[in-house]
């Protein structure tokens, strides 16, 4: 498994950790943002098909930011696909 590490912008969490193993995303974790919420996300998409993540949760809003915990997580798995694809 590779594992990642992605300082988000435009939101509350600080750090995005995740890996991925057979384009299936483990061990999702946010620093800050809302513990609850990043919490769940992190335990939804356990095992979850990352391009399938990337799918539901891009463009997610969070007050108004144009952006959110979740959102910034797609730009995370994003990169990390595309440097998977590029290697």
């Amino acid at each position: 498994m590779q594992n990642y590490s992605f300082k988000p912008s435009g939101v509350c969490c600080k750090l995005i950790t995740f890996g991925l193993k057979d384009n299936k995303l483990h061990n999702v974790k946010f620093s800050g943002g809302c513990p609850g919420n990043t919490a769940a996300i992190g335990k939804l998409l356990e095992g979850f098909d990352a391009t399938k993540a990337i799918s539901i949760l891009k463009g997610n809003d969070c007050g108004g930011r144009g952006t959110s915990c979740a959102d910034q997580l797609t730009k995370a798995v994003e990169q990390a696909l595309e440097n998977i694809n590029k290697n």
